[in-house]
Order: C-alpha cells, then structure tokens, then sequence
C-alpha cells in the first residue's frame, strides 16, 4: 500500500506540472495584459507599450516566461493583479470560503447518492424506485442557477418562518463585520447558516446524477456469482448487501465522484453568484474576466486543477482500500 501510494503521488505531481503548462498556455493565448491601455484616450505612445512589454517580460520566449511563472507559483508567488495586489494573498481566503462548500456538498451527495443509488438497487421496481427516480430526474433537469433560487426565494424564507427565527441566510458567507468582535460557536453557528442553502444546492444536483451510478453499479453487483455463493454460505441479504456488494459497487462511484470536482467547480461560480458569496467564483468574474486580469485567471485555474487532481489520488487510494487487487497492479 506504501509504494502504492508513493507512485500515485508521483503521478500527481506529473499531472499537475502538465496541467500548469496547458493553463500557462490557454491564458497567454486568450488575454493580452496591454488590453487595458489600448483602450485609453489618448492613447499612449509605442514607446510606452515597448517599455511596458519589457517590464512583463513579454518579449521574452514563450518557455522562458512559464518558467519565471511556474517558478514562482512553487515559492507560493502568483504574480500581482492590474491593481498591484498579490494574487496569492486574495487566494488565499477566497480558497477557505469556497472550499469549505464544496467539501460539504461532496460529503452530502456521496452520503445520499449512497443511500438513495442502493435503495433504488436492493427495491428494483417498487414504488420507492420509481419515486427516487422520478425526483433524482427532476433534480438532474434542474439548472444550478434556478434551483438556487427557489431555495433562496422559497424555503429559506418558510424555515425562518416556521423557526420563528433567522436560521437560514441567503446573502454571503458570513455576516458582515461578524468576524470582528465574534469568535468561537458564535461565528461558526453564523457561518453555518449561510452555508446551509449554498450547499445544498450544490450537493442535491451532483448527489442526482451520482445516485444513478451507485444504482447501476449496485445492480451488477446484485447479480454476481460472488454474492450468490455468499447468501448460499448462509449470510443474511442484509449483511451480503453491505459488507460484499457495497463495498464493490462503491468503487464506480469514486470514479464519478473524483471526475465530478471540475463540474462542482463550476457550479459553485453559478452558486456564489447567487448566493453573493465572496469566494473562488466571484474572484474569477470579476477580478479576472471582468477586468481582463491575466494572473487572476491562471491563479483560479491551477488551484481548481490542484482540487481536481488531489480529489483523483484520494480516489486512486480509495481505489486500492475497497479492492486490494488493484494495489498489484
């Protein structure tokens, strides 16, 4: 299992170094950082944008100037905004903001797509299945921005009401100015409300789709030689189904589920919105798309590559505990 892990983590490491050059690549093509002073009136003279290129270091080979950018992503340097302002330190909390929502929407809808995927398995064909199914579809053909909505219009307002107070928030991460004079479980309570809705409506459409994998792979299971042979050990179908066919059919699941962090990447930018949540998505609209900023943009890039390749070795290492033959291979 050590030398296992060893070599999945090495892997990592390759694909993240090849992942920082196709984004190096795909940001120098798409944003020109002397878009902005094109625009002025009057505009400046070429001396300027020939002084300006050579302070950027854009006349410099295209490998030259990834390197000095790679370089300094390793010391923890990505670079300054057009405002001045490192991009590394903006990161840094905008990670935590948006980072603690997709955790929690990832544990919510493996937990449900577990529970609903094998229900809908074990009673194939049963009003339960056909009422799963029939909500697991909706919520599939809802799109992320209106689902949010509804929860923001419909059920934060109803809970609060029926709470006979404000439980639920519908408008950023935290109370503003909270973190000033609050600490301990009042601000953790605090945040905890306003990441209530956002995570749910993050979690129920990824938990959708993921619950018809977990179902489909049940199935298979169901149907084996190997889980025959356990019940006609004498095992009880309750025990064969948990400890022999979940813990096989869970092994698609992990694949779905680690391919799926890009995709919650980009419904928690829809979601923030929506939300008006101060993090990773907004960052990436307004400070970067919006004002044209090219380390903006590859700082959010390489740090959503970062989630989505740690979340596929956590997969490769689950990979190898619920079936040791893959450690082997």
């Amino acid at each position: 299992m050590f030398f296992f892990t060893i070599r999945r983590i090495l892997a990592s490491v390759l694909v993240l170094l090849v992942s920082s050059f196709l984004v190096f690549t795909l940001c120098a093509a798409s944003f020109d950082p002397l878009a902005q002073y094109y625009r002025r009136q009057p505009t400046p003279p070429p001396a300027f944008f020939d002084n300006l290129r050579e302070q950027l270091g854009l006349n410099d080979n295209f490998f030259i100037r990834y390197w000095h950018w790679l370089s300094g992503v390793l010391t923890g340097d990505f670079g300054e905004t057009i405002n001045g302002t490192p991009v590394a330190e903006q990161l840094g909390g905008r990670i935590l903001v948006t980072g603690r929502m997709i955790v929690a929407a990832v544990v919510i809808a493996v937990l449900l797509a577990v529970v609903v995927g094998v229900i809908g398995a074990v009673r194939q064909y049963r009003a339960s299945d056909y009422a799963l199914t029939f909500l697991v579809y909706i919520l599939i053909a809802l799109p992320t921005f209106w689902f949010a909505a509804l929860l923001k219009e419909f059920v934060a307002g109803g809970v609060n009401d029926l709470l006979g107070s404000q439980v639920l928030y519908t408008i950023g991460e935290e109370t503003p100015g909270l973190s000033l004079y609050a600490s301990g479980w009042e601000l953790w309570s605090d945040r905890l409300g306003h990441l209530i809705l956002p995570t749910i409506s993050l979690a129920m459409l990824s938990f959708a789709a993921w619950s018809r994998f977990q179902r489909a792979a049940m199935l298979d299971v169901l149907g084996s030689d190997y889980m025959r042979l356990a019940r006609a050990k004498g095992l009880t179908y309750r025990r064969t189904v948990v400890k022999h066919g979940l813990r096989n059919a869970l092994i698609p699941l992990t694949t779905v589920v680690a391919l799926g962090i890009g995709t919650l990447f980009g419904g928690a930018v829809i979601t923030e919105t929506v939300f008006v949540w101060h993090g990773m998505g907004e960052y990436l609209l307004k400070s970067g798309i919006g004002q044209n900023d090219i380390n903006v943009v590859l700082g959010w890039l390489l740090v959503s590559a970062v989630f989505v390749v740690v979340f596929n070795l956590i997969a490769d290492i689950l990979y190898a505990v619920l079936d040791p033959r893959i450690r082997l291979a």
